[in-house]
């Protein structure tokens, strides 16, 4: 290690204090994230506990040229969050505070580093609800949410997370403190610097505090499995029950026949709840405020689908832990991992007019090239959001399995990454999805706000 560098940690330890600094041994036990199955590869893993200690930080390694990768809950995957053995990673996992909630304005101010779930127990405390959810919800961040503009379950009705975010601060490369903590839906001022932020994966800046926006949450939820024979009913479905059901569909989820066999079955802790034959299944969360009349209405218009054709069976969760066993089919990866020793993940967007075709034709691709590869489709259909997880067989060849998914989307007008980002594993496709103007803009503001190139570098884009 040189003196510059034994210079360097010394001042972030006597920035955030000896417990606040990780290095060598103290880092030995520490994961790269959920998904990453290996080791934490850092210089140090610095834990700051203010906006000024992140400033603070900030301002040394921009001094010594020190790269910084920013971490959340690590749970990203696109490999945004990676580090390695050079870099300073920091860590928001110390900024955990709610600091206020407003249960009349329906606002919430809390640290970067508080986890998604904590904020919506916080909320429902006062009969209110934060709309983002999605499976990490145990231990995403707030801050890494907001890098990565998060989308999950419920974007159908709420959007994604710059939708649910009125405010925020944010330390630049250089240690500056950009604060534009509004707690006001409206505020047309100018640039909205906010949005900068929100999407760019710690590229920009780091976001260490935020004023969230709440919802009234729903007396109760209904949840209900739908087996549907083809595809142009799924898509008819969805406007069905959106017209049906105006405001209240908040989850329009659909699992391709081999996801669901492989989600119910030997590897699966979960009876299959309908039989497991039919092309497609939706899973799909409704809002009610009566909750005698809302799940009456709801009974009569699966019985109409049931008549009709539209649908061949169904579940309708008469309980909690009902609603959370149909839930646990669309969010458990454990089938996958104990059945397979790899699997690549995709999320893509694209028209839902293309997206049946679109599976089955990188499914046929797959399968001629790789013989023993599986693939399994499922997604959020409601908001043209789908998700691969794809077991690449012996051949074990990621870069030609990513041109099968990635390269059609271009003539199809699809994005390669519908939420989890682009990070170190799509930069390399950006250009599918993204205008080589837009990229040069990107670059361009990338150069403007951290011309050292120091925070989460070669993540997006390479300048």
């Amino acid at each position: 290690m040189s003196v510059q560098t034994e210079k360097l940690l010394q001042q972030l330890e006597a920035i955030v204090g000896e417990a606040g600094i990780l290095t060598g041994a103290a880092l030995a036990g520490r994961s790269a994230g959920i998904w990453s199955g290996s080791a934490l590869e850092a210089l140090a893993l610095v834990r700051p506990r203010s906006t000024d200690e992140v400033s603070r930080v900030m301002r040394a390694c921009h001094a010594a040229g020190q790269v910084v990768v920013p971490a959340g809950g690590m749970t990203g995957l696109a490999g945004g969050h990676w580090s390695t053995a050079t870099d300073i990673l920091l860590s928001t996992e110390r900024m955990n505070r709610i600091e206020t909630m407003d249960a009349r304005a329906r606002t919430m101010v809390v640290e970067a580093g508080v986890i998604l779930q904590s904020v919506h127990e916080r909320a429902a405390e006062d009969g209110l609800m934060f709309a983002l959810d999605l499976g990490a919800r145990a231990s995403c961040t707030i801050g890494g949410n907001i890098a990565t503009n998060a989308g999950g379950v419920r974007v159908l009705r709420y959007g994604m997370m710059r939708d649910q975010v009125l405010g925020l601060e944010a330390v630049l490369a250089d240690g500056t403190v950009v604060s534009s903590m509004f707690d006001v839906l409206k505020n047309n001022t100018g640039y909205d610097l906010r949005q900068m932020f929100l999407g760019s994966e710690g590229t920009l800046g780091i976001v260490t505090r935020a004023v969230l926006r709440l919802h009234e949450a729903p007396l109760a939820t209904e949840t209900a499995l739908l087996a549907v024979p083809t595809w142009d009913q799924v898509m008819e479905l969805l406007r069905y029950f959106d017209a049906a059901l105006p405001g209240a569909l908040a989850a329009f989820e659909v699992l391709w026949r081999d996801f669901y066999r492989l989600n119910t079955g030997p590897c699966s802790s979960v009876d299959p709840p309908l039989d497991g034959d039919t092309p497609y299944y939706i899973l799909m969360d409704v809002f009610i405020a009566d909750i005698d009349e809302g799940r009456a209405r709801l009974e009569s218009l699966l019985t109409t689908c049931l008549e009709q054709g539209e649908i061949v069976d169904g579940s309708l969760a008469a309980s909690e832990a009902e609603r959370a066993r149909l839930w646990q089919i669309r969010e458990n990866f454990e089938p996958e991992q104990k059945k397979f020793d790899l699997i690549y993940g995709y999320d893509v967007s694209l028209p839902l007019e293309s997206m049946a075709d679109y599976v089955e034709s990188v499914r046929s691709e797959l399968t001629a090239r790789f013989a023993d590869a599986e693939l399994f489709a499922y997604g959020h259909i409601g908001d043209g959001n789908l998700h691969f997880s794809i077991y690449p067989g012996r051949a074990r060849d990621r870069d030609a399995v990513d041109e099968m998914v990635y390269f059609p989307l271009r003539a199809l007008h699809g994005s390669v990454s519908a939420e989890h980002g682009i990070g170190l594993e799509k930069k390399a496709y950006l250009e599918y999805t993204r205008s080589a103007a837009e990229i040069e803009l990107m670059r361009k503001t990338k150069r403007m706000m951290d011309p050292g190139n120091i925070l989460n570098p070669g993540k997006l884009f390479d300048l």
